[in-house]
C-alpha cells in the first residue's frame, strides 16, 4: 500500500514510517517544515511539504495521487495555545478527509485521545480541555464522513521501549501506553479494514498487538 501520514516528523509517526516501509509499504509524509524531508528521507518516507492548517482541500487531493490510506497523527503539541488545538487537531484532521474523500480514498485512520468519549471534566486545564473538544470534534466529522475509518484513542503516552502488548477496546480503562506501541497498532489497523467504523482506546497490556487487533474485530 500507499499510505500518507499527516505529521509524519512526529513521535509516533516517525515509528509508525518505518515501521510501514520495512514490511514492504511505501510512505508519504506530510511536514510543516522543509528541513524535516530530508531527515525522513533517511527513513525511507517521501516527505512533502504541506501547511495543513491553511491549505486547499482540492489541491491536497491532487498530491494524494496513488495513496491507498491516509493516517491522521498530527498534533499542535505542548507549548501550544487553544487556538492552534482546534486548528491543528480539529482542523487539520478535518482537511485531511475532505482531501481523501474528493481523493476516492477510503481507508483514513484517525489518531485521536483518551477522554473524548464523555464531556470534559470541570477542573479540566483550559488549554488541555481545548485540546480535548479539538480532538472531540475532529471524531464526530470523520464519523459523518463516507469513510472507512478507524479512530485510535491511547492513553497517556510515553516514550518507553515498545512492549508489543496492549489492551485495545472500545472501552479501556485509562493507563499509559508507551509510543512505539501505538505506531505498532496503527499498523496493524491500517491493515485491518474490518476495524472501519470502529472508535478503540488503547493502553499497554498483556496482549500481542495482532492478538489485540484480531480480538477488536471478533
Amino acid at each position: 500500500m500507499r499510505i500518507a501520514i499527516a505529521g509524519a516528523r512526529g513521535k509516533i509517526a516517525r515509528q509508525l514510517g518505518v515501521l510501514l516501509t520495512q514490511r514492504g509499504d511505501s510512505v508519504l509524509g506530510l511536514v510543516r517544515n522543509p528541513d524535516h524531508v530530508t531527515e525522513l528521507g533517511h527513513l525511507g518516507v517521501t516527505a512533502e511539504v504541506a501547511e495543513l492548517e491553511a491549505a486547499d482541500a482540492s489541491r491536497l487531493a491532487d498530491r494524494l495521487s496513488g495513496v491507498d490510506a491516509a493516517v491522521f497523527a498530527a498534533g499542535a503539541g505542548p507549548g501550544s495555545g487553544a487556538e492552534r488545538k482546534d486548528t491543528v487537531d480539529r482542523g487539520a484532521s478535518v482537511l485531511l478527509a475532505e482531501a481523501c474523500q474528493q481523493a476516492g480514498i477510503r481507508r483514513f485512520v484517525q489518531v485521536s485521545s483518551m477522554g473524548t468519549r464523555s464531556p470534559n471534566p470541570p477542573d479540566v486545564d483550559p488549554v488541555f480541555g481545548a485540546y480535548l473538544d479539538a480532538k472531540r470534534a475532529a471524531e464526530q466529522d470523520l464519523r459523518e464522513r463516507d469513510l472507512d475509518w478507524t479512530i485510535l484513542r491511547p492513553g497517556r503516552l510515553t516514550d518507553d521501549p515498545p512492549t508489543g502488548r496492549v489492551m485495545l477496546g472500545t472501552e479501556v480503562a485509562r493507563d499509559a501506553v508507551t509510543r512505539a506501541d501505538v505506531a505498532e497498532v496503527l499498523a496493524a489497523l491500517l491493515a485491518e479494514r474490518r476495524t472501519a467504523g470502529m472508535a478503540l482506546e488503547l493502553v499497554n497490556g498483556d496482549v500481542p498487538v495482532t492478538e489485540a487487533v484480531g480480538a477488536a474485530v471478533e
